[in-house]
C-alpha cells in the first residue's frame, strides 16, 4: 500500500516537472521566434477579402512585410503580442506535451506505436490543449494585427494582453475570447499531428538506424520533419483561424464571417486557392527553428533534471 502511494507521488512529481520543464522550454522557443510568428500574421492579413485585381493589393513578401513593420514600428514592433503569447504557452505546450507523452505511454509502454497512433494521440493531445489555451491565441493575433492599425496612423484597439481581455468580454461577451475556437482546435489538431508525431517518430527512426545518437542531431533532423509536415497539414487552417479571429463584431453586430466554412469558401472564391497557404514560408520559418529551440531545450532539461528522454 505504502509503496504504491510512494509510486504514485513519484509520478505526480515527474508530471510536475515536465509541465515546468515544458513551460520554459515554450517560453525560450517563443521569444526566440516571434517576429517570424508576427511576419506570418501580417502576410495572412495581407489583401483580406480583395479580389486578385483590386488596385489597392499589391504584392508582397514575408521580408517587405518584417520590414515594413521595423521602419514604421522599430524593432520592438516586431514582439507586439508577445505577452500574450507567452501566457497561451504557459497553458497551451504543457497540456499538448505532457498530454501526448502520458497518452503514448498509456496506450504502449514503451512508446512503440505506430506513426498513424501517434498521429492520433498527438492531434488528440493538440485540440485539448488549443481549446484551453485560444483565449490566450485570440488576444495575440489581435494585438498582432493592431499593428496595422498603427501604419495608417490609427489608434490601436488594445493598450495591452489585459486591456484586450477586458474590451473583449466586455463588447463580445465571455464566449468572444473563444471566436474562432472551431478552426483554431481544427488547427491545433492538425498541427500536433504532424509535430508531435513525426518529432517522435523521426527521432526515434534517427537513433534506431544509426544515424545519430539521442542528442542535438537527432533532434534538430528530426524537428526540421516535424516543421515540414506540421506546416503542410496545417496553413490552410491557420489562415481561416487567423481571420476568424482578428474580426471584431462592429456596432451593428456584423461581421465578415459567419463561420469558418464562410471564411474558407470566401478567402478561395475571392482570392484563389493558393491563398489558403498564405504564409506558408514564414510558417515553415518559424515552426523549424520553434521546434529547434524547444527540442533541444527540452530534451536538455529533462537530462539535467534526471528525466528519461522524450
Amino acid at each position: 500500500m505504502k509503496a504504491n502511494v510512494h509510486g504514485h507521488k513519484e509520478t505526480r512529481t515527474r508530471t510536475g516537472i515536465k509541465i515546468l520543464l515544458t513551460s520554459l522550454s515554450a517560453m525560450v522557443a517563443e521569444t526566440s521566434t516571434f517576429p517570424i510568428d508576427l511576419t506570418k500574421t501580417r502576410l495572412q492579413l495581407h489583401g483580406e477579402s480583395q479580389p486578385l485585381s483590386s488596385s489597392t493589393r499589391r504584392p508582397t513578401n514575408s521580408f517587405r512585410v518584417a520590414a515594413g513593420i521595423v521602419r514604421d514600428q522599430g524593432v520592438s514592433g516586431l514582439y507586439k503580442g508577445l505577452s500574450p503569447a507567452i501566457i497561451r504557452h504557459l497553458f497551451y505546450t504543457p497540456i499538448r506535451i505532457v498530454g501526448y507523452e502520458n497518452l503514448r505511454n498509456l496506450v504502449s509502454a514503451d512508446g512503440s506505436l505506430s506513426l498513424s497512433s501517434k498521429a492520433l494521440v498527438g492531434g488528440i493531445s493538440g485540440a485539448i490543449a488549443q481549446f484551453v489555451a485560444s483565449p490566450a491565441d485570440l488576444v495575440k493575433v489581435r494585438m498582432q494585427a493592431d499593428g496595422r492599425l498603427i501604419n495608417k496612423g490609427l489608434q490601436p484597439r488594445y493598450k495591452g494582453p489585459f486591456d484586450a481581455f477586458n474590451k473583449i468580454v466586455a463588447m463580445e461577451g465571455l464566449g468572444g475570447l473563444w471566436k474562432g475556437v472551431l478552426p483554431n482546435v481544427q488547427r491545433a489538431f492538425l498541427v500536433n499531428m504532424g509535430e508531435l508525431a513525426c518529432y517522435d517518430h523521426a527521432k526515434r527512426f534517427v537513433i534506431n538506424n544509426q544515424i545519430s545518437d539521442d542528442n542535438i542531431y537527432a533532434h534538430t533532423l528530426a524537428s526540421i520533419m516535424s516543421g515540414l509536415s506540421a506546416t503542410m497539414l496545417s496553413c490552410p487552417a491557420d489562415v481561416v483561424k487567423t481571420r476568424m479571429m482578428n474580426q471584431a463584431a462592429s456596432k451593428e453586430g456584423n461581421a465578415m464571417y459567419k463561420s469558418s466554412y464562410d471564411c474558407l469558401v470566401k478567402t478561395v472564391k475571392i482570392e484563389g486557392l493558393t491563398a489558403l497557404w498564405k504564409g506558408f514560408f514564414p510558417t515553415w520559418a518559424r515552426l523549424g527553428p520553434w521546434q529547434f529551440f524547444f527540442w533541444v531545450s527540452y530534451e536538455k532539461f529533462r537530462q539535467i533534471s534526471g528525466l528519461s528522454s522524450f
